[in-house]
């Protein structure tokens, strides 16, 4: 069980792992270099711990203390109790939620070992580029919601556990199977070696609509969408086996990537058990 320690002082080092936590840049290369990743908030970090990911420390402001206390009686990580001004000055930000956690990463899979699973593993969202963590957490708590089973970040994307985009997605990041793709679209090998059909939601002459994807039922189907600005990259339409839109009415020509996800998960969901 882990006794509250309370800390006043901004600059104690024990907190380094809470600095700065509104600098995209930093967090961007501190949290996976030095493997951790923070949890904002009593559902995330109930999930987070549910999801099996060890706990590094714990931020609490004091009326936190009790609302968490099961965790910290369950815990052997250091538990460090702030007042909300000293939580603001650390991370840059007002804690709106009280608490904060620092999580240890797991090491990611390979692509092809993550969709080596036979028959468990049939539907497949890969992220472009997708640098918004908001809409990553979005898509990622779509993808838990409907139906797939492991999801795909190009090199490029954002960091599915950046904290925003954990926040979110509600905790859903701990729950679906997802890794990072080294070589894109080159890697578009891995999929097809493992038997996917790649359809790329675009707006092209050659799209089929989604009612016309949805109603083939593929056995095995890797959904691909692209960046917010720009959309897909031209080698990766080149490399899809198909090309899909969602029809629009109004003069809409397209849709926020995190509301497209939604639509076409929900529609290509398998039919068949």
């Amino acid at each position: 069980m882990a006794r509250p320690i309370t800390v006043e002082d901004p600059d104690d080092p024990r907190l380094s792992d809470y600095t700065d936590l509104t600098d995209v840049e930093l967090r961007r290369t501190k949290e996976p270099a030095e493997g951790l990743f923070i949890a904002e908030g009593e559902k995330v970090i109930r999930r987070a711990l549910g999801a099996g990911y060890a706990m590094r420390s714990m931020l609490l402001s004091a009326k936190w203390l009790d609302v968490m206390g099961d965790v910290i009686e369950d815990t052997e990580a250091p538990v460090y109790a702030v007042s909300p001004e000293l939580a603001q000055r650390v991370t840059g930000y007002h804690v709106h939620r009280g608490a904060l956690a620092s999580m240890e990463r797991k090491p990611l899979p390979a692509p092809a070992d993550l969709l080596e699973h036979g028959d468990a593993i049939r539907r497949v969202a890969v992220f472009e580029d997708i640098v918004d963590h908001a809409n990553l957490g979005a898509a990622f708590r779509n993808a838990a919601a409907l139906g797939v089973d492991a999801v795909l970040l190009t090199p490029r994307c954002a960091d599915a556990f950046y904290r925003r985009a954990v926040k979110v997605s509600m905790g859903a990041v701990f729950h679906v199977p997802w890794t990072r793709l080294t070589s894109w679209p080159q890697d578009t090998q891995v999929l097809r070696a493992a038997g996917f059909t790649l359809a790329a939601l675009c707006l092209s002459d050659r799209a089929i609509t989604l009612d016309e994807l949805a109603a083939r039922d593929d056995e095995k189907l890797a959904l691909v969408f692209g960046t917010e600005g720009d959309g897909l990259a031209p080698a990766t339409l080149a490399a899809a086996d198909e090309h899909v839109r969602i029809p629009m009415d109004a003069g809409v020509d397209s849709l926020n990537v995190a509301a497209a996800s939604a639509v076409a998960f929900y529609a290509t969901r398998p039919r068949t058990p």
